[in-house]
């Protein structure tokens, strides 16, 4: 059973998580809107992801004897003064999300949750993966700096990412 605190705290990671998936796909609709397809494309499964991590914690709390509470999701930005800008807020967006994960971890510890930290071990190890991610794309636009056939070629291969979700 999970205490109040580390139920509000992993109810709080839900809705993070939510708000992330509102945010990757607000940088879809930027990324449509300026015609580089491949990027929505990617910006558009990092939501499906995030949708997921959400729906994974929810039902973690739920398994768990909590109940999952539905709070307002914060409205993302929607302009980004390039296609660099919009990578370099997903950078620190995931490094955030990775300090939030590390805080539960702690949180469980503190109150001897092993089941809870067990369960965050995942996304814990999903963090490393998403901020290495994210910075082997930042740097590919970084070396590309202005170059047209650079992001058209960088476009391409980011609009072949396909998210499918993990096994349980």
């Amino acid at each position: 059973m999970l205490s109040e605190k580390m139920e509000k705290a992993l109810n709080e990671q839900v809705n993070w998580e939510m708000y992330s998936s509102y945010f990757y796909l607000s940088m879809s609709s930027y990324f449509e809107s300026i015609s580089l397809s491949g990027c929505a494309n990617w910006m558009r499964a990092q939501a499906q992801e995030e949708l997921f991590h959400a729906i994974k914690i929810y039902d973690f709390i739920n398994e768990r004897g909590g109940r999952g509470i539905m709070e307002a999701i914060a409205k993302p930005p929607s302009d980004w003064d390039s296609s660099l800008a919009v990578f370099e807020e997903v950078l620190a967006h995931e490094q955030k999300v990775t300090g939030l994960i590390n805080s539960l971890v702690d949180l469980a510890l503190d109150e001897r949750d092993h089941a809870t930290n067990i369960f965050l071990q995942w996304f814990v190890s999903e963090q490393v993966e998403e901020e290495a991610t994210v910075g082997g794309v930042l740097d590919k636009f970084r070396l590309i700096a202005e170059d047209k056939s650079g992001l058209f070629v960088l476009d391409q291969e980011l609009g072949t990412r396909v998210f499918t979700p993990p096994a349980k």
